[in-house]
């Protein structure tokens, strides 16, 4: 046999395999000839319910209309099937799933991180930086490692941090007091509910 030819056993094969990959990747209602049941709970496109009747009259209802007989709930004894246009349905999920999306707000946590022997000049600069983080809505985690030998000067850390929650008081609040985490100290500031941009 040629290479590159394939058996009719083969293209059996290929064309199973290709129908179940399809089938997992398969949207998750059934539609038209998908669906198996033999009796279905149709509803009208305007929503009114026309009983229990078998998969061949409810396809017949569909084609007569010109339009899709979609598996709307298969779990329910008999499966609730929706006579309607799926390309719409799908449009309208799709569109109604962005809203969902829009409407939620993603918080992110920023961060700042000083030195044990930061400048004052230096705290405004961070802080500022830190206040923009909080007008947008976002959490700011704010650390200070101390190296080496700064470890004994854990006050002037703790000043350090007191300064920075100071200069950013008007924007934003202290959700989690500084605390060690290693060798680092860290504190978290959350927007003040008014702050915050919508």
């Amino acid at each position: 046999m040629p290479k590159g030819v394939l058996t009719e056993a083969d293209a059996e094969v290929s064309a199973f395999l290709f129908c179940r990959r399809c089938k997992d990747i398969s949207k998750e209602n059934l539609i038209n000839e998908e669906i198996r049941d033999k009796e279905l709970r149709v509803i009208d496109s305007d929503g009114t319910q026309l009983g229990v009747m078998s998969l061949e009259d409810a396809m017949a209802l569909a084609n007569e209309r010109k339009l899709d007989l979609v598996n709307i709930s298969p779990t329910a004894k008999p499966p609730v099937c929706k006579i309607l246009d799926y390309g719409k349905y799908r449009y309208e999920l799709q569109k109604r799933e962005k809203e969902a999306k829009k409407k939620q707000k993603t918080t992110q946590v920023k961060e700042i991180r000083l030195s044990t022997f930061i400048e004052d000049h230096d705290i405004m600069v961070k802080a500022n930086t830190a206040a923009k983080f909080l007008k947008d809505g976002d959490k700011v985690k704010v650390s200070l490692r101390f190296r080496g030998r700064e470890k004994d000067y854990v006050n002037k850390g703790l000043d350090v941090m007191k300064k920075f929650s100071d200069a950013i008081s008007e924007f934003g609040v202290i959700e989690k007091k500084p605390e060690f985490e290693g060798r680092s100290l860290t504190m978290i500031l959350t927007p003040k509910a008014d702050k915050a941009e919508k």
